[in-house]
C-alpha cells in the first residue's frame, strides 16, 4: 500500500482559518506548533521590543513578530515564523508592501526555546535560517540563561549572563545585555 501526502502550498497555508496554533510549512509539509509558554512568551518581548525600539529609533528596517512568514523556498514552499526578526530597510522597500509572506530570510532571526522545543528542532531550524540567506540568527534559551549567536552553521558564540548581544553589522549599534533578557 502507497500512501500520499498532499503537499500544501505557501498561499495555502496563507488562507487556512485561524484554529488558535502556529503553523510552518517545511517544503510542503505543515508542521503545528504549540503556543509559546507565558516565559518563553515573556523573553520573546524582551528580545523583540529592545530590537524593535532601536531599530525604529535609527531606521534601520523593520522588526516582525512571531506571527509573521517568511517564504525561504518554493516548490514545495518553505514558509518559516521566527519569534522575533528584522530586516534592513532597503529589503523593505525591494519587497514592497504585500500581503502575503516576506520573499526570503530576514537578516537577523531570533528564536527563543520554548518548553515543547527540541534542541535537535531548534538546530535544524536555525540551519535552515542560515542556509536561506539569514546573516544572524540568536537562540535564547530561559532553561540555561544563554544566548548562542549563530552567524553561520559552523560558527556559534555562546553568551551568558555576564556577556552583551551585539548586532555587528547586521544591526549596526544594537547591544543588549544578556541579563536584562531573562530579568
Amino acid at each position: 500500500m502507497v500512501t500520499t501526502t498532499k503537499l500544501v502550498t505557501a498561499d495555502e497555508l496563507m488562507e487556512m482559518p485561524d484554529d488558535g496554533f502556529r503553523y510552518e510549512l517545511v517544503r510542503g509539509d505543515l508542521i503545528q506548533m504549540a503556543p509559546a509558554g507565558h516565559m518563553s512568551s515573556f523573553h520573546e518581548m524582551q528580545v523583540g521590543a529592545m530590537l524593535h525600539n532601536f531599530v525604529k529609533s535609527n531606521e534601520l528596517g523593520r522588526v516582525y513578530s512571531s506571527s509573521g512568514g517568511f517564504r525561504l523556498e518554493s516548490n514545495p514552499d518553505t514558509v518559516l515564523a521566527p519569534d522575533a526578526s528584522f530586516v534592513r530597510q532597503e529589503r523593505v522597500e525591494a519587497a514592497g508592501d504585500t500581503d502575503g509572506y516576506f520573499p526570503g530570510a530576514p537578516d537577523l532571526v531570533i528564536e527563543v526555546i520554548s518548553p515543547s522545543d527540541r534542541y535537535t528542532e531548534v538546530e535544524a531550524k536555525v540551519a535552515e535560517w542560515l542556509n536561506a540567506g539569514a546573516r544572524m540568527v540568536v537562540v535564547v534559551n530561559p532553561r540555561n540563561r544563554t544566548v548562542r549567536v549563530h552567524h553561520s552553521p559552523t560558527e556559534a558564540v555562546l553568551l551568558t549572563e555576564a556577556d552583551t548581544l551585539d548586532g555587528g553589522d547586521v544591526v549596526p549599534g544594537w547591544r543588549l545585555p544578556v541579563a536584562d533578557i531573562f530579568a
